[in-house]
């Protein structure tokens, strides 16, 4: 038979479709595998790390079907957020006709692809219906006290009238149209995932040996739990005086309560309350001033990677047990977002405390030594374990417990208290945006802030607007936002802000387990998300390690108590896929090295695609792009195609009725290669994921087939083949399959049969006074004597003549004859 790539995915794609091959079945008696690829944004065209992420998908749903699970393995269309409004204004297109024509193309790119995905649950987070359910789990968490509303210093453009997140500056500046970003205060809705911070915390160790290590570490190093003390330091009369008398102390926490001695200043974040007092009083010179309101202009992020910077705020606080003065800075490495935003400095045991004393020829005070006794001249901060010094009635005290018996000091005297602080911060979801879910609340002068009944949700979007990026389009839409209220009845607005689209990603899973007549009527269902969750595989890439993970791992403990799921934690196994590169960089446009995935189904067929991206690397390794290797995989599959016109219907009628003992060498090693590459897979689909050694070991044994002509081997190998490669080139193999065994070897697991591993005879080394002269072939079964009497024979030419002193056989591996003379 000729490969015919083109013809071949055609029909059996067509054949899918019309049969529902991959809808899920309602079975809930049966064993399930949800299989989940973290979901595209619809940008127009698939890229090559979406065919990684979702080959990856695909093979394992349709390894797991042919085992008898029942398989959901769905797809769907993360729809809102910036890039639709970008392109509104770059192309005059609506938002919503941009995105739903993108979806559209790139449906038909997936499915060019063979890619298994229920379509019957396929659906956009910008769908009006996902809106409602979000809407609702919304108010409810408000209405627990896990969302709530607060104005905060947040990045604001001046030109285009919009908030920037951290991510979207540059240099101080709008990404988009270059303004110099100002500090507003302003409203904004957060959600209070600090509540859950210990408990996703501690449910990491439940993910342990099921995702990576790695992402585990993050994952916690994100939470950032820390036990320390916290304290008041209270501002010297002068310094209170000098504020109007605004502010008595203010709170910092440290993990290093041992060096509290140490202390040679106190800094504070550029938007701590007190500083923000001295730059709109002018308390401070005008070069001053300006140098703090350059610093607020800079994201904290920006801040971190940039030189050590501040300036003296002229005010002194009391150290809490010495009774000294202590000068008070505002310091650029201070984050608002951590401790209070002010901390205790102490440079001679902090490194960034140290730098900033360099830089600003602060005092150095040294609390703690090491073996190396006292410091001089200190070239960077002492960070080790150690014995306190100058530490009053503490000195002497190793660090480690000197940080107790300090905290316990302080409470005892109510100056202080142990404190366990988290790095997390709680998420704010407001968007100043056009395309995105609106927030259900309104504002009612006489009732404050309201959440919409639950029978009026959908708050939908007007599709009546102009996009022009300049400010919130809901803000000025004409009729939009006003409303009556739904307490009091009296006329009120609606809130213009919309949510943050990591808050739709954050639990579409369950909207997927949900069958599609109870979702349309009840939202999540409790019964299909019992028999559906966990995700049993997720795959998707590593950048998504933090947040993306943390937001999902959170809502579905959120939704879990307030009796939408009994999950509380989404995903069981998690595997991170690495980026594909070209020429040793990243795909991107902008480096003019993206590979098309189109023009390759369109020159070698879609099997030849996935062959590659699966065979070219392990799936969490970088893929280097390789044309040749491309070709390789083409011609691999073309071969196995072809080849098959050695299956006889005499083969294929008594290949079960083999008798391996008969079998030549050849035929033997061709069905021992067979059975590996079916053993791999099984190893490879549910321990170690590499699918490149499954390819490799389905090679070789095609390379056996060719070496020996029993119709009996070759139709058992292509039974096998058909079914282990299916996962990989489904349409070659549907293909192959149902003309030769009707599709009969993808309804049950295969077996693997023993006898084929069963060795006719083994080789040994033969060893002469430890030196490897030759080697024996012999039974399994051959006694000691007989492996002796062959390998004296074998090896006569080094012994004969001489004294043999010992002989010495080790089972499987080797004989070695000692010889004298």
């Amino acid at each position: 038979m000729e490969y015919s790539p083109k013809s071949i995915e055609s029909k059996w794609q067509n054949y899918w479709v019309e049969n529902k091959s991959f809808e899920p079945e309602d079975d809930y008696k049966k064993d399930k595998k949800y299989i989940l690829s973290m979901f595209p944004y619809p940008s127009g065209r698939i890229h090559m790390g979406h065919v990684r992420n979702y080959c990856l998908g695909d093979a394992f749903a349709r390894y797991f079907r042919k085992a008898d699970f029942n398989v959901l393995h769905p797809i769907g269309w993360d729809s809102f957020g910036m890039p639709a409004e970008n392109a509104a204004i770059k192309h005059k297109l609506h938002p919503k006709k941009w995105t739903y024509e993108n979806i559209d193309y790139m449906r038909d790119e997936l499915k060019a692809l063979g890619l298994s995905f229920s379509s019957e649950r396929e659906f956009a987070t910008s769908d009006e219906l996902y809106t409602r359910w979000e809407q609702e789990f919304i108010i409810k968490m408000y209405e627990e006290g896990l969302l709530y509303r607060k104005s905060t210093t947040v990045n604001w453009c001046p030109h285009d009238l919009t908030v920037l997140a951290n991510e979207q500056l540059e240099e101080g500046c709008c990404w988009r149209c270059g303004t110099a970003v100002e500090q507003k205060e302003m409203p904004g809705y957060y959600i209070a995932i600090t509540k859950y911070a210990q408990e996703l915390l501690d449910d990491l160790k439940t993910l342990e040996g099921q995702w990576p290590s790695q992402v585990l570490t993050m994952q916690e190093n994100w939470i950032g739990r820390s036990e320390g003390l916290e304290f008041d330091l209270f501002l010297s009369k002068e310094s209170k005086f000098k504020l109007d008398k605004q502010f008595e102390f203010y709170t910092v926490f440290t993990t290093r309560p041992d060096t509290i001695y140490g202390i040679s200043y106190s800094a504070l974040a550029p938007e701590h309350p007190i500083v923000k007092y001295i730059v709109d009083n002018n308390l401070l010179p005008e070069n001053k001033i300006n140098s703090i309101k350059a610093m607020q202009k800079i994201s904290e992020r920006d801040r971190a990677t940039m030189p050590k910077e501040g300036v003296s705020l002229e005010i002194e606080v009391i150290h809490p047990l010495t009774g000294e003065s202590i000068p008070v800075w505002v310091a650029n490495f201070v984050l608002a977002s951590y401790g209070g935003g002010a901390v205790m400095a102490v440079p001679a045991h902090d490194q960034r405390d140290f730098e900033f004393a360099k830089q600003y020829d602060l005092p150095i005070k040294q609390v703690i030594i090491g073996k190396d006794g006292i410091l001089e001249n200190q070239s960077e901060a002492y960070t080790d374990e150690g014995e306190l010094i100058n530490s009053e009635s503490f000195t002497g005290l190793k660090n480690n417990k000197a940080k107790k018996a300090i905290i316990y000091h302080f409470e005892q005297n109510s100056i202080g208290k142990k404190q366990i602080n988290f790095k997390l911060r709680d998420w704010g979801v407001s968007r100043q945006r056009y395309w995105g879910a609106p927030v259900p609340f309104i504002h009612c002068d006489d009732c404050g802030l309201v959440p919409e009944k639950l029978e009026n949700l959908p708050i939908a979007l007007p599709d009546d607007v102009e996009i022009t990026g300049e400010g919130n389009p809901l803000d000025t839409h004409p009729t939009w936002k006003k409303t009556t209220c739904p307490k009091c009845g009296k006329e009120a607005t609606r809130e213009t802000d919309t949510l943050d689209t990591f808050v739709q990603s954050s639990w579409y899973f369950l909207r997927y387990a949900t069958d599609n007549k109870v979702w349309e009527k009840e939202g999540v269902s409790k019964k299909d998300s019992d028999y559906w969750m966990d995700v049993d595989q997720y795959i998707g890439g590593i950048e998504h390690a933090i947040l993306h993970l943390l937001y999902a791992r959170f809502f579905t403990k959120v939704l879990n108590d307030l009796g939408y799921t009994d999950s509380r934690e989404p995903f069981k196994k998690l595997l991170t896929q690495g980026m594909v590169l070209k020429d040793g960089a990243k795909m991107s446009k902008s480096k003019g090295n993206v590979v098309d995935p189109d023009s390759i189904v369109e020159k070698y067929g879609a099997d030849t695609a996935r062959m590659f991206i699966l065979f070219a690397a392990p799936p969490t390794k970088e893929l280097e792009w390789n044309d040749s290797a491309v070709e390789g995989s083409f011609k691999f599959i073309k071969k196995f195609y072809e080849r098959s016109d050695n299956v006889t219907s005499k083969g294929i009628e008594n290949f079960r009725n083999i008798e391996h003992s008969t079998l030549t060498k050849e035929e033997k090693e061709a069905r021992k290669k067979v059975y590996e590459a079916l053993q791999k897979a099984d190893d490879v689909f549910n321990k170690t994921y590499a699918f490149n050694t499954l390819i490799a070991a389905s090679m070789e044994a095609m390379n056996a087939l060719q070496a020996q002509k029993n119709e009996l081997v070759w139709a058992e190998g292509y039974y096998i083949l058909t079914n282990i490669l299916e996962p990989v080139i489904p349409h070659t193999c549907w293909d192959l399959a149902d003309k030769l065994f009707e599709r009969k070897n993808f309804s049950s697991k295969i077996e693997v049969k023993e006898e084929v591993f069963a060795l006719d005879s083994i080789i040994l080394a033969i060893t002469i006074n430890g030196k490897k002269r030759t080697e024996v072939e012999v039974s399994p079964s051959a006694t000691k004597d007989e492996i002796l009497a062959q390998a004296k024979e074998v090896a006569s030419k080094w012994i004969d003549g001489k004294e043999l002193i010992k002989e010495i056989v080790v089972p499987n591996k080797l004989v070695n004859l000692v010889v004298k003379g």
